[in-house]
């Protein structure tokens, strides 16, 4: 019987063949609940050609609506998370919807809990509108994220009355 070398492949040759790109920017937040409340989770970010591809999985939500914004400040410190300042707005557009209407960087909608207080959303946003480049202007890297208590009326300027601050994160390369 005749041994044929075979070659070596690395990990990353393998990954790139699958479709997958280990160099892709790559972010997550930690969410932690703020005082009195139980909201926790993780929020990953992943560039992808010219959109930020983020998935947000938490749970110890009540039923219902939820706003979800990226705030300007890295600092979830103030046990109510008021640390992390006012909406991410590197564009200064006013607040609104961000699937129908003109609205900043910070803006994410809503999040939908179900009846077990978990909720799951997917969202592509342009990089045009926020990047994980570190020192660019409308990076996210070093923000917060905040989840609500209350539904994003999409109208009331500039947070969209969406009540007291959940659970807070920090925007960190990974």
């Amino acid at each position: 019987m005749k041994l044929i070398p075979i070659a070596l492949v690395s990990a990353a040759a393998i990954a790139g063949c699958a479709g997958l790109s280990s160099s892709a920017p790559k972010a997550e937040a930690i969410m932690k609940p703020t005082q009195g409340n139980t909201v926790s989770g993780t929020v990953s970010f992943v560039q992808q050609g010219d959109a930020i591809q983020v998935e947000a999985r938490l749970e110890g939500l009540t039923p219902g609506l939820h706003g979800f914004h990226i705030h300007e400040k890295g600092d979830c410190s103030a046990s109510d998370g008021t640390s992390a300042g006012g909406h991410f707005n590197p564009s200064s557009k006013p607040h609104g919807d961000p699937a129908h209407a003109e609205h900043h960087g910070g803006d994410f909608g809503n999040l939908t809990a179900d009846a077990n207080g978990k909720a799951v959303l997917q969202l592509s946003i342009p990089a045009s509108q926020i990047t994980l480049a570190k020192d660019a202007p409308n990076s996210v890297i070093g923000k917060g994220l905040i989840v609500h208590a209350d539904p994003d009326d999409y109208v009331t300027q500039p947070t969209g009355n969406s009540g007291k601050r959940l659970a807070c994160g920090v925007v960190a390369l990974k």
